[in-house]
């Protein structure tokens, strides 16, 4: 594990389901409010957990894609 502080993965879309899991980054409000603090390991940890509830979250909601029209209107 690396010893350098990775950046916040924060992408600027807040807001928190209903266990306080930010749905644009996947921190929990404690793992936000206390970004700063963390030393780079335990950084790197958090970022591993949000990998996590994110593969959980697309499984649970799939991302929407938008579909493609197979023919022109006439």
């Amino acid at each position: 594990m690396t010893t350098d502080a990775p950046p916040s993965p924060c992408i600027r879309v807040c807001c928190l389901d209903d266990q306080d899991v930010c749905l644009g980054c996947f921190r929990t409000l404690e793992e936000i409010t206390g970004w700063r603090d963390k030393d780079a390991g335990t950084q790197h940890a958090i970022l591993a957990r949000c990998d996590e509830r994110r593969r959980e979250h697309d499984a649970r909601f799939p991302p929407f894609k938008a579909s493609t029209p197979t023919s022109k209107p006439r």
